[in-house]
This record gives C-alpha cells, structure tokens and sequence, in this order.
C-alpha cells in the first residue's frame, strides 16, 4: 500500500549524514539586542552555502534543548547590563563560535533535529513525529488489526526515523515496535525491487537477524513493523541504559559504561559476523552496522534495520569512511564498521578518531590485533581483512556457536541482479564523495601551506635574494655601460689589432 505522496519532480534526497559547519562571519546592532550572521556550509562545496541570523536568545533556547545530554556546553553567560559594548559584543561573538564548533564536531548533538534546524531551518522546519504519527493512522485504517499504544520519541538518532510501540489486537500481550522512515539518497532499486527486496527479508528466518514481521513501502517513505525488544540493544547492554529513553540522555555521556570480557567479546564477535557473511553470500549489502543495530535476544547477537542499505538512508560512519579512500566497497563499510563495534565492545567507547594506531592497555592482545587489521593507518590506506577472514582469526575461529544451522537467502535472479546494480551506484557515489574530499583535502593543505608562518618567511627571504640579485645585475648593466662610454670618448685612442705595437730597443 502506498501511504506517501511522491516527492516534487526533480527534489533531492538530503543526505543528513553530510556535516555542516558554522562561522559567526559578524554582529549588528538592532535597537535593543544584536544579531550574529552566521554563514553555513554543508560539506565542502564552497555554492552549498547560506546565511541565518541568530539572537544570544536563540543560542540559549538551543541549549536547554541539548541540556538532556549530559554535558557541560560551552555557552557564553548571559549579560543584562552593558551587553551592547562592543568589546563585549566581540568577545561573546568568540564565545558562540566555540559553542557551534563544539556542537557541530560532537558526532551525536551535530545529528540531533534542534542543531540542524538552527543551522538549516529551509530543510528542517517539520514536525517529523506528527507527519509519521499522522501516515501510521491513515496506514491503520486500512488494517484495523494494529493499535499504537505510545510513540517511542528520539530513541533513535535518526531525524527522519521515528517509532512507535504498538501491539497486534489479536494478541494484546506481544509488543511491537513499528518505524516509519523516508527513503534517503541512496536508493537505487526500483519501487518494484525494493518491495520484493522487503518481502523477502520478512521470510528470512536466521539466529542473527532479527525479524522483520511487516512491510509497506512508498515512492517516498516505508512502515516496517518489528517485535519490540524489552532488553534494547548491545550499546544499551555495553552502557547500561534504559532503551526508551532518549538517545542523547543514553549515550552522549554514559556513566555507567564498560567494556565487556573477553569470553563475551569472542562469542558476540562471531555472531555477529557469521550475520554479516550471512547477507554477504545471499548478495545484500548491510553498511550499518553498529551496537544500536545489534539486539540482544537470549544471550544472541542479531542484527537489526539490514533493510536500510536498500531504503537509501545513509550510514552512521558515512562521516568517516567518506575520508578514507580505501574503503569504497560495500564489504569494506561493513568491515570498518565491524571495526567499530568490536573497539565499543572492548572499550566501552567508540573511538575518538580514526585510524586508530594507540590502544589503552587490555589484557587481550588478540583483540588489539583484529583492531589493528581494521583501523589502524596501515588497514585503512592499504586494506583490511574481509569478513570470511575475520572469522577464521584466533580470536573467533574457536568460538562453538549454538545455532549451527547454515540459513541461506534464496534471492531470485531478478532481484540478485538488481541489488548488485544498486550496490554498485551506492559504491559509485561513495567513490564520488571521496575524490571531491581529497580535492579539497589537497587545497586546502596548499592554501594552509601557502599561508602559514614558515611559509611566509620563505617566500620574503626569496624576494629580498631576489631584489638583491635584481640589484647587483642592475649595477653590472650600469658599470658595463659606463665603460663601453668611456671607451668610446676623444682621448683614449683606439688600438687595431692589424697595427701591432712594435717593440721597443734599447
């Protein structure tokens, strides 16, 4: 059933994954208060830009909303007497431009929906939960059978994701949770595949992935309907949190969180990957993985939304994968992103960076080497193992898994050869993405170059040598004329070499 209108002819696909990043460029005065411009930029493209105006007040109604976090922002005090100085106006206008540095680099709060519409409010104006609310009743009332009993609000870091528990009448006792989503910029399969990819990943029976029990998918959007998992998921296991609660409360600043031992790093691991060869062999693509998508159910990993490579929506890590090059494969995303997770397992953190070349000390240094064949500099400029590869390691090759039974995705040719045309234009823009970084990457390091202090002093030293050597010829020039002059005057008479001088006698 199509519940979504289709988008506007010719309207792009935004990619909220890209950042945006924000410089204060001045202030102005209006009566009572000032004004700050800021100038936004989406990505590295110097034409995808725009101005928006921000009063303090609006800075500090953006951060109470973000107050739920947990950490301590950067926000300038409020002043009520003498706030119109203009060494004051200065040194707050320095004040909020660290504040939006440090949200906009925060890799949770620069996703949150109160960033992005104070950044960008042409692009995100909308109610989503209202729009979503309002398409799942219109969907109800074709099937009567499913009642939503609360939305499930920001448990999810997406913004164009939302959720709601609801339960089956017939069976009032058994809880599910239904999200409702819009397709993102990177689907590729036609309507048609798409909703035959969908059906077939609800009669997908495996230990590792977790069940999808309905579908309905749109020309703009899809409603998906899975059963609801009381104990949440392995980031909510790892920082020991609530699943309802809102994702900036559970995971900005986590205090509670810890690393997990080793036996439980190895069997996780390999359920994990054995879910990933899983779609690998059958010719899926996942591209999302982390400990958000993975569900804890009875002591199994299972891995969760495997439909969102195929709906479009961009990945998590796109942000940092787009900066390595190497990897611009499908398998390779899945791999880094494994990396990821197994750092997350181990730590109780993601990394702040990567590559990732120095570990804090663990007893395990088997799990140190897997990581270093992921993200370290090395892995990620020449190439890290492949899942298949990751499993036969000491670190997981003598994991005994309960669930034996090899589960196989039977995928009609059609549709095979679909997913692996879609794969590849997801592949493609990726590669894209990346080229138009590292182009800019090399600018900017020529430009930084070209400007810096050493830089600066070098080239004058080589003007002033070079004015010098100007000088010197000049002079030479000058004196060469001077005496071809003289040369040439009354009382120097000229010699001739055919009239040599005859010697003298004496």
């Amino acid at each position: 059933m199509s519940f979504l209108e289709k988008p506007p002819p010719g309207s792009l696909l935004l990619d909220d994954t890209v950042p945006l990043t924000a410089v204060i460029e001045a202030s102005q005065n209006l009566q009572s208060h000032t004004e700050y411009i800021i100038r936004v930029h989406r990505g590295v493209s110097s034409e995808n830009s725009w101005q928006v105006i921000r009063r303090y007040s609006d800075f500090d109604v953006l951060n109470s909303s973000l107050m739920v976090c947990g950490i301590t922002l950067p926000l300038p005090p409020k002043k009520l007497i003498g706030n119109m100085d203009r060494e004051f106006i200065a040194e707050r206008q320095r004040g909020l431009q660290a504040y939006l540095d440090s949200i906009t680099q925060h890799p949770l709060l620069c996703c949150s929906l109160s960033v992005k519409k104070f950044l960008d409010p042409n692009n995100y104006s909308s109610n989503y939960t209202e729009i979503a609310l309002q398409q799942v009743s219109m969907y109800f009332r074709s099937d009567p059978k499913w009642e939503v009993l609360e939305p499930l609000r920001d448990i999810g870091w997406r913004i164009r994701k939302k959720y709601f528990l609801i339960r089956n009448k017939e069976q009032p006792k058994e809880k599910h949770v239904l999200s409702w989503v819009d397709l993102g910029p990177d689907k590729f399969l036609s309507d048609k595949d798409l909703q035959s990819a969908m059906k077939l990943l609800t009669t997908v029976s495996s230990p590792y992935l977790y069940p999808l029990v309905f579908s309905s998918v749109s020309e703009s959007s899809a409603l998906l309907i899975r059963p609801f998992s009381e104990k949440g998921s392995l980031r909510d296991h790892i920082y020991k949190v609530k699943p309802r609660e809102c994702y900036l409360k559970k995971y900005c600043n986590p205090k509670k969180s810890q690393g997990l031992d080793l036996p439980h790093i190895k069997l996780y691991g390999r359920q994990i990957l054995e879910g990933l060869k899983l779609l690998h062999d059958g010719g899926l693509f996942f591209g999302h993985l982390n400990t958000s998508n993975v569900i804890m159910d009875d002591g199994v990993c299972r891995l969760m939304d495997v439909e969102n490579s195929m709906l479009g929506v961009p990945s998590v890590l796109r942000p940092a994968f787009t900066q390595l090059r190497k990897i611009n494969t499908t398998e390779n995303i899945d791999v880094f992103c494994f990396g990821h997770l197994l750092y997350e397992m181990i730590y109780g953190q993601l990394p702040e960076n990567v590559p990732v070349d120095h570990y804090p000390e663990v007893p395990y240094t088997a799990v140190v080497s897997v990581l270093q064949s992921i993200l370290s500099t090395e892995a990620c400029k020449t190439g890290m193992p492949t899942v298949s590869q990751l499993i036969q390691t000491p670190l997981f090759s003598d994991v005994l898994l309960q669930h034996s039974d090899k589960a196989q995705f039977k995928v009609p040719s059609r549709l095979k050869e679909a997913l692996r045309a879609a794969k590849e234009s997801v592949e493609r823009r990726l590669q894209e993405e990346q080229r138009v970084l590292h182009q800019h990457r090399r600018v900017t390091r020529a430009q930084s170059h070209h400007s810096s202090e050493e830089e600066r002093k070098r080239r004058k030293i080589l003007a002033r040598k070079k004015c010098r050597q100007s000088a010197y010829e000049n002079e030479e020039d000058i004196s060469v004329k001077n005496n071809n002059n003289s040369g040439s005057g009354a009382s120097s008479p000229p010699t001739s070499p055919s009239s040599p001088t005859p010697p003298s006698t004496t």
